[in-house]
C-alpha cells in the first residue's frame, strides 16, 4: 500500500455513504427548511459536492471546477458556488435527479485526480493563506478539505433526515 492508497478508499468511503444517506431523500425533503438558522438538507448535499468539485479540480488541480466547465448549467443547482450561505441556502431548488449525475461525475473527477499522484505528491504546499488556514501539504487538503468536510456534511444531512421522521445514517 503506499501514502495515496489511504486517501482513496477515505474518498471512496465518504462518496458512498454520502449516496447512501441521500438515496431516499425526497424533494420534500431536501427543501424542507429547519428551523433556526439551519441549513435545508439539498443545500447541504449541493454544498459537499461542489466543495469538493472546486476543492479538487479548482484549487488543487488548478482547472475550472466541473460546474463551471463541462457541467456548466446541467448540475441540478441554478447557481452553483463554492461557500453555503444562508440566504443562498434557503432559496435553493435542487433538482436532485441532475445532481445526482453530477455528483457522479465529481466523484470520478476526484477518483481520477487521485489516481494521478504519487507519494510525493502528498507533501506539495498548498498556500490557504486567503482562507486563513497558512501552508498545508496537499495530503492535509484532501484530509480536511475533501473527506472531513464530506463526513461532516454527512451528519448533518443525516439530523436532517431525523429530524423529519426519516432514518438517516443506513445503518
Amino acid at each position: 500500500m503506499n501514502a495515496v492508497s489511504p486517501l482513496k478508499e477515505g474518498i471512496q468511503w465518504a462518496h458512498e455513504l454520502l449516496e447512501m444517506v441521500t438515496a431516499d431523500v425526497t424533494p420534500e425533503q431536501a427543501h424542507w427548511q429547519p428551523p433556526g438558522i439551519a441549513n435545508p438538507l439539498g443545500a447541504i448535499y449541493a454544498h459537499a459536492v461542489l466543495a469538493q468539485d472546486a476543492v479538487v479540480n479548482g484549487m488543487l488541480k488548478g482547472s475550472a471546477p466541473l460546474f463551471a466547465g463541462d457541467w456548466a448549467g446541467k448540475t441540478g443547482v441554478p447557481n452553483p458556488q463554492f461557500q453555503l450561505d444562508l440566504e443562498w441556502a434557503r432559496t435553493l431548488e435542487l433538482d436532485l435527479p441532475a445532481f445526482r449525475e453530477y455528483a457522479q461525475a465529481v466523484y470520478t473527477a476526484t477518483n481520477d485526480y487521485l489516481s494521478s499522484l504519487a507519494a510525493d505528491d502528498l507533501s506539495r504546499e498548498i498556500d490557504l493563506t486567503n482562507m486563513g488556514l497558512g501552508q498545508r501539504s496537499l495530503s492535509w487538503c484532501l484530509n480536511a478539505l475533501v473527506i472531513s468536510h464530506v463526513n461532516n456534511m454527512i451528519g448533518e444531512i443525516s439530523c436532517l433526515k431525523g429530524l423529519q421522521g426519516a432514518k438517516g445514517y443506513p445503518f
